[in-house]
């Protein structure tokens, strides 16, 4: 018989449905948009922060508020998570902003009149991803098919580690989490980097993403640097992105003067620990070393960012300048 399944989290949407269990997920939240089959299903969670409307300074500022006073970031319909009545939900405890977390969840529990199982998803690393997936797989009767993922995900990630050991050096990259303030990557990204052949020395590795400052990124001088802001698709990145050419000193860095600074499509390959974490991988390989590494995912995954023109087409020789951190 099959479980009735309920998604806090993108990524725990994502896994469900490589497992086979699309049609045993009754309720996701308003940000589960992949596979496209997932986004009729009902939303039982929604932000309580009108965020596509905000600037990425207003979003950080709203969050900080709101959690410095004990506030949450989600919505849960009870009444419709009465009516779902769900043996299993699928939640994290890692990240308060990324989906409801302990207290929430446990408010929640008390409200309905059946408790379920609850799987708690809270990876810090690529093998704590691939420990999640098979996790659901055991609490679903899919654990084959979850052993099966995590194979072929670990042998397309060994053959980017193999191509990337015989490499003679390893470009300095600096991959950005949040664009306005500026905060590095953390938790699992830094470890895709090192798989796809790079150093990033600011990124926090199995750790959250920080804040981090001008004077920093300006000594590590990046030769490439990706800009992957949690919850952004390709078009919002660019978007956001931007505006970092506005910013003092921005001119100087390698990666801007060899034109190789790229926004991403980071919901998709970057935020979510999910499956497709691999092809984030496969993605930064090809945008650090694109000789040796082929990109055959889609075209709307990445995009080269160019400093922006005068009106004469030739570029600015001043910028409005914008404050760093």
């Amino acid at each position: 018989m099959g479980r009735r399944i309920v998604s806090f989290l993108p990524s725990a949407t994502e896994m469900a449905c490589a497992l086979g269990l699309r049609d045993q997920l009754l309720g996701v939240t308003h940000e589960c948009d992949y596979p496209a089959e997932v986004r009729d299903k009902p939303v039982v969670v929604r932000s309580v922060l009108p965020t596509e409307r905000m600037s990425q300074r207003e979003i950080d500022t709203a969050v900080s508020e709101r959690l410095r006073n004990g506030l949450s970031l989600y919505e849960v319909d009870e009444s419709l998570m009465r009516h779902i009545a769900p043996d299993l939900i699928l939640t994290q405890d890692l990240c308060q902003v990324c989906a409801p977390s302990g207290s929430e969840v446990t408010r929640l529990l008390n409200a309905l009149p059946t408790k379920p199982q609850v799987l708690w998803l809270t990876p810090k690393s690529l093998e704590q991803i691939f420990d999640n997936m098979r996790e659901l797989g055991e609490a679903t009767d899919r654990l084959q098919r979850a052993e099966d993922i995590i194979a072929a995900s670990r042998a397309r990630l060994e053959k980017i580690a193999a191509a990337t050991r015989e490499i003679s050096r390893r470009p300095r990259v600096f991959c950005m989490e949040w664009v306005d303030p500026v905060y590095c990557s953390g938790h699992w990204v830094p470890e895709m980097v090192l798989l796809a052949g790079a150093r990033d020395e600011l990124g926090r590795v199995g750790s959250d993403s920080v804040r981090i400052s001008r004077h920093d990124i300006l000594q590590w001088a990046p030769e490439v640097l990706i800009v992957m802001p949690c919850g952004c698709d390709l078009e919002a990145a660019a978007s956001h992105a931007r505006r970092l050419f506005e910013y003092p000193g921005w001119s100087d860095l390698p990666a801007v003067q060899k034109n190789r600074v790229y926004a991403v499509d980071a919901s998709s390959y970057f935020a979510r620990p999910g499956p497709r974490i691999v092809e984030g991988t496969e993605l930064l390989a090809h945008l650090l070393h694109p000789v040796l590494f082929e990109w055959h995912g889609p075209q709307g995954a990445f995009r080269r960012l160019e400093p922006p023109l005068d009106s004469d087409g030739s570029e600015p020789r001043t910028t409005k300048v914008r404050t760093w951190q």
